[in-house]
């Protein structure tokens, strides 16, 4: 494989107009590598797109920001620019990924893949202090680790041409927003806001007035409609006719503009859930519920995400499960799960959960009440390197997860009854157990994964996972 640094000269040097992106796009070798589909393709940064990310719909917006964003890539840290205008630059784009999972937002695009070319060689050059520092480019960092190391993408990049980072090694924890506050201080700029247009709207009243007074002026000096009226009488009887009246013609109906189509459903998927690697950084017994353990829970949460707080320097949720009494509660401290994380919180005793700690327990029998975990019971672990926040996915079933799964739809009560273990003890996924999903004509067993290997259990084999 060539290496990245050779990136820079071959593929990317030239990314000064769209002319010299389309011709030189196929050309990078990491998109050779890892894309061969992508050989045949049109060199059209949208279309080379929609060949490599084929499940992935690309509207005419996103069309156009994927070749900006890859005309930014080439000037984002230019060689030739000052230092000011590079720092400039990449504070704006470490403020743009703050929000968002790729350049587009959740769509993976060949855009993600130039500008991952064309910074590698300067974040890899970067210090602790420039990646994670206080004044650190945080997100670009989690961008560049999510974009080498995710299934979504899969970049054929050998160790040495990755950037190496240690998710751990972290020297400043930006606070998470008070969301509170947030909302408060949004409420009173839009408050401030309408106080300004009011006042605008009242100026514009008050010359409307004054407008309007003088029309009323000028129309006191014309004849009025009464006076016109008998005018017109004097003249019919004149000829001896009826005076003219005006009939008002009907107001032709205009059509009604056509209500905007909902969104396709995407196909019932497992991708649809978000599935993490969670660290349990310390749990206790609900205090209103002997059943229930309560955990403080890291998955990865970039700060001010919706429903998580702060501890130890962390972002957490906090997430209830049903445990207590199946897991000794020991078990539960400082170790690594697997979470459901797009879940609709709900309250559970008056704690609001926010995720789902996955374990595995038998299956019930037929004609058995299924009420959930019977004994034994089970935690579902990672590998033993997997860091809190990674995906966790089935083979096969890589895709953007949902960002919260609608209950309407059923998306989660449908897949996890195809969550099972099996016979050497991995959790894996049966699409034959998911009758919504035979129309799709897939079959097999699909593994639970991260990129560092598979998930398991230690005995139960033929289990349910939920």
């Amino acid at each position: 494989m060539t290496p990245i640094r050779s990136i820079k000269s071959r593929g990317l040097s030239n990314m000064a107009a769209t002319t010299g992106l389309e011709n030189d796009l196929r050309d990078l070798s990491i998109v050779k590598e890892s894309y061969p589909q992508a050989k045949d393709a049109d060199s059209d940064p949208a279309k080379l797109s929609a060949a490599v990310f084929a499940n992935v719909e690309y509207t005419p917006q996103d069309k156009t920001e994927i070749e900006q964003w890859l005309i930014t890539a080439h000037h984002v840290a230019a060689p030739d620019e000052d230092a000011a205008k590079t720092t400039e630059r990449l504070s704006s784009l470490n403020t743009h990924l703050s929000t968002r999972t790729t350049l587009l937002g959740s769509k993976p695009s060949i855009a993600d893949v130039g500008m991952y070319a064309r910074l590698a060689p300067v974040v890899k050059s970067w210090s602790d202090e420039q990646r994670t520092g206080e004044q650190g480019n945080h997100h670009i960092v989690r961008w560049f680790d999510f974009v080498q190391n995710a299934p979504l993408f899969g970049l054929k990049l050998s160790d040495s041409d990755k950037v190496q980072i240690d998710p751990s090694n972290v020297v400043f924890y930006p606070k998470p927003v008070d969301q509170k506050a947030e909302k408060e201080r949004k409420k009173k700029e839009k408050a401030a806001a309408m106080a300004a247009a009011g006042a605008d709207t009242a100026a514009a009243a008050g010359a409307t007035v004054t407008s309007a007074a003088s029309e009323g002026a000028q129309e006191n000096a014309k004849p009025s409609k009464k006076e016109k009226k008998s005018t017109g009488d004097k003249v019919a009887e004149a000829v001896g006719a009826e005076a003219p009246t005006e009939k008002k013609g009907k107001k032709e109906k205009q059509p009604k503009p056509p209500k905007n189509q909902p969104a396709a459903d995407k196909p019932l998927s497992p991708a649809l859930i978000d599935l993490r690697v969670g660290h349990i950084l310390k749990a206790i017994n609900h205090p209103d519920a002997d059943s229930l353990f309560v955990s403080t829970v890291a998955v990865g949460d970039p700060p001010g995400t919706d429903n998580t707080s702060e501890y130890e320097g962390q972002v957490v949720r906090t997430v209830c499960s049903g445990l207590n009494g199946l897991v000794p509660l020991e078990e539960m401290q400082g170790r690594k799960i697997v979470a459901v994380c797009n879940l609709k919180p709900v309250k559970m005793r008056g704690i609001q959960s926010a995720a789902m700690v996955l374990a595995a327990s038998p299956r019930p029998k037929p004609g058995d009440d299924d009420h959930g975990h019977g004994g034994p019971v089970e935690l579902v672990n990672p590998p033993a390197d997997a860091e809190a926040g990674e995906r966790v996915y089935f083979e096969g079933y890589e895709g953007e997860p949902e960002k919260q799964l609608n209950p309407k739809k059923k998306v989660w009560d449908y897949c996890q009854a195809g969550f099972t273990t099996t016979e050497s003890k991995e959790v894996a996924f049966d699409v034959a157990a998911v009758e919504q999903m035979k129309e799709q004509g897939k079959s097999g067993i699909a593994l639970l994964k991260t990129r560092q290997g598979g998930c398991a259990v230690k005995t139960l084999a033929g289990a349910t996972v939920r």
